[in-house]
């Protein structure tokens, strides 16, 4: 199994399309063997999903995502574990364990917010004040 992670300093960064770095784990009978983290070189959006792909990796773990890279993602065969946050090693633990808590219904399109839109809870400090929240959904200041 291999596992990647939107991945920021240590954390599940909170938006698919923008991550530069994913955090890739190998797992086998159920432990970590190795991980490394790999540059996205500025892809973006739908792009990364045929990064992952490239990578091997059959799920990720990450913050909010679009639904346009949703469907790249279940088109390669990838399990998506959205609408997570915390530490990136921790959540990916979690998983294994059988405890990570993620949203299913995970969501997140910053294209045509509605002034006063919210589906989450905090902002990831973005310069257009919008961000995704740990639960997935997106919230427009």
């Amino acid at each position: 199994m291999r596992i990647a992670v939107t991945y920021q300093d240590g954390f599940v960064f909170p938006h698919f399309g923008h991550t530069a770095q994913f955090k890739v784990y190998d797992v086998e009978n159920g432990q970590v063997v190795r991980s490394q983290v790999v540059s996205t070189n500025g892809q973006g959006h739908g792009a990364l999903a045929g990064l992952l792909s490239q990578l091997q990796t059959d799920t990720l773990i990450c913050g909010g995502i679009g639904g346009g890279a949703q469907a790249a993602l279940a088109s390669a065969g990838i399990r998506l574990y959205g609408g997570v946050s915390g530490q990136a090693d921790a959540a990916v633990q979690a998983l294994l364990d059988g405890t990570l808590s993620y949203n299913p219904d995970v969501h997140c399109d910053h294209h045509g917010h509605e002034q006063g839109h919210s589906c989450g809870e905090h902002a990831c400090g973005s310069e257009e004040k919008h961000g995704c929240a740990g639960n997935g959904g997106c919230h427009a200041e």
